[in-house]
């Protein structure tokens, strides 16, 4: 099921995208950016049903044939592009699920919609192919990109989609979406807050996740203990974090908990406020770690961090990645 209403935040986007339904005048390609969990593919599931929807009123209904075709994953005129390799999209793929399908017509309706998620995965050649498409596509078909980084598409697929970016939501707004929609307790969504960057997907796995409190331990035992601890047990630690992690996004959540960490000590160094701290439970460690070091040193981590994060992004080993981190973290 996807439906406008559904969606936190992003009331230009979905107004935006509700007219054109109403309208009629709808785009034959969108690219929808965002970070991971901003609500990409929410938005992109609801502009698609409500397109499908035989009503055509701005919200898919839920009742007619297309919108019960469409939630049960069987609607003949949504083609939702899949890839057999996780870090590409190859041109024979494009040629056969969405060049040559797009000149059959429409099965049920007037539109039909092609769903591309990752589409920055799309090598050169599959873009290229795409870009054929773009230039003179049917009447009836409409193409959703779906994006984490639009720099890596082609400059041509760029000019001949409507961009609509998800910006991240305001803190506010995603603590009132913990509060009221997952029943979180008040400190647990002020620490999922300051972990999911305005992502209401990142905040809705965190307040589910067991895990994020395992990889949030883990953090601050490395971080705490970094001072007295030898380059061995260092290494040793690093080892069996790599060996417990539960998915890939641990890697992420490792960084995230290390730099809210040392925001804190930033921000208690430069206010002497506890009340702006986020590991309100931590503040004693906190209070010792911004005596300790200075201004420069701390920027210089959050340096290292962000470095860190490039890094794990394009697939450098994990363990070497981290312990050069706390080496800098060591040093500084």
């Amino acid at each position: 099921m996807a439906y406008f209403r559904d969606i936190t935040g992003h009331e230009m986007t979905v107004g935006y995208l509700q007219q054109a339904v109403r309208s009629g005048n709808v785009n034959h390609a969108y690219l929808i950016s965002g970070a991971p969990g901003s609500g990409k593919t929410l938005v992109a599931e609801a502009f698609a049903q409500a397109l499908l929807c035989e009503r055509g009123e701005g919200e898919a209904c839920g009742e007619c044939p297309a919108c019960i075709k469409f939630e049960s994953g069987n609607h003949p005129d949504m083609i939702r592009v899949i890839h057999e390799k996780p870090l590409t999209i190859r041109v024979d793929e494009i040629r056969e699920q969405v060049v040559s399908d797009i000149e059959i017509r429409p099965y049920l309706g007037g539109r039909k919609v092609y769903l591309i998620d990752e589409a920055e995965k799309m090598n050169v050649s599959a873009q290229n192919a795409l870009l054929k498409t773009l230039e003179e596509p049917p009447e009836y078909a409409v193409i959703l990109l779906l994006t984490e980084n639009r720099d890596a598409m082609l400059p041509t697929i760029l000019s001949r989609c409507t961009e609509l970016p998800l910006r991240p939501l305001p803190d506010a707004e995603v603590r009132r979406w913990l509060m009221e929609e997952m029943k979180v307790p008040d400190y647990q969504a002020d620490l999922c807050t300051a972990f999911a960057q305005g992502s209401i997907g990142k905040a809705r796995k965190l307040a589910a996740s067991g895990d994020f409190n395992n990889v949030r331990t883990a953090a601050l035992r490395l971080v705490t203990g970094l001072r007295t601890m030898d380059i061995a047990t260092m290494t040793e630690e690093v080892s069996a974090f790599a060996k417990n992690r539960q998915d890939a996004l641990s890697a992420e959540d490792l960084l995230d908990v290390l730099a809210v960490w040392f925001r804190d000590v930033l921000y208690f160094k430069a206010t002497r406020n506890a009340d702006g701290v986020i590991f309100k439970d931590q503040i004693g460690s906190i209070r010792e770690e911004a005596g300790r070091r200075s201004y420069e040193g701390i920027e210089a981590i959050l340096r290292a961090l962000q470095k860190a994060g490039q890094r794990l992004r394009a697939n450098v080993d994990f363990e070497l990645t981290i312990e050069l981190l706390l080496l800098t973290i060591r040093e500084n």
